[in-house]
């Protein structure tokens, strides 16, 4: 069975969205058709499908907490930071610093993904406090 985890491995973030894209279209042509000449998924289609939505996400995810990251770097304010994202300064800060938790946490699982105590350590102090 296809696993967002197996799919994570196997694409970047813009041949996810290529795949995904293919399968949605031949999916709601299929739909929109109804003449039974139009190819429906498969079930192992569908569930890629679905399986490469949360691949995207994922990435997607994991794209926008490195441009957080940057935007840090370069001195935005947590506040510029919040309004760039249609959200508070605080959530802002908040869900930044649950990422790098959950980064730090990835590493000590695998011992190679997600970030290093040093990288951790980094991270927590580029995006210091809340202004």
């Amino acid at each position: 069975m296809t696993t967002p985890d197996d799919l994570e491995q196997r694409h970047t973030l813009s041949t996810a969205t290529t795949r995904y894209d293919e399968l949605r279209m031949r999916d709601a042509l299929a739909t929109m058709a109804g003449d039974g000449e139009s190819e429906p998924l498969s079930p192992e289609e569908g569930l890629e499908l679905l399986a490469l939505s949360e691949v995207v996400i994922r990435k997607a995810g994991y794209g926008r907490q490195a441009m957080v990251r940057s935007a840090r770097a370069a001195g935005a304010s947590w506040t510029q930071i919040g309004a760039a994202l249609g959200t508070s300064k605080q959530a802002a800060w908040e869900a930044h610093n649950r990422w790098i938790a959950d980064q730090a946490r990835q590493h000590e699982l695998t011992g190679y993904q997600g970030l290093g105590p040093d990288e951790a350590d980094a991270a927590r102090g580029l995006a210091g406090r809340p202004d």
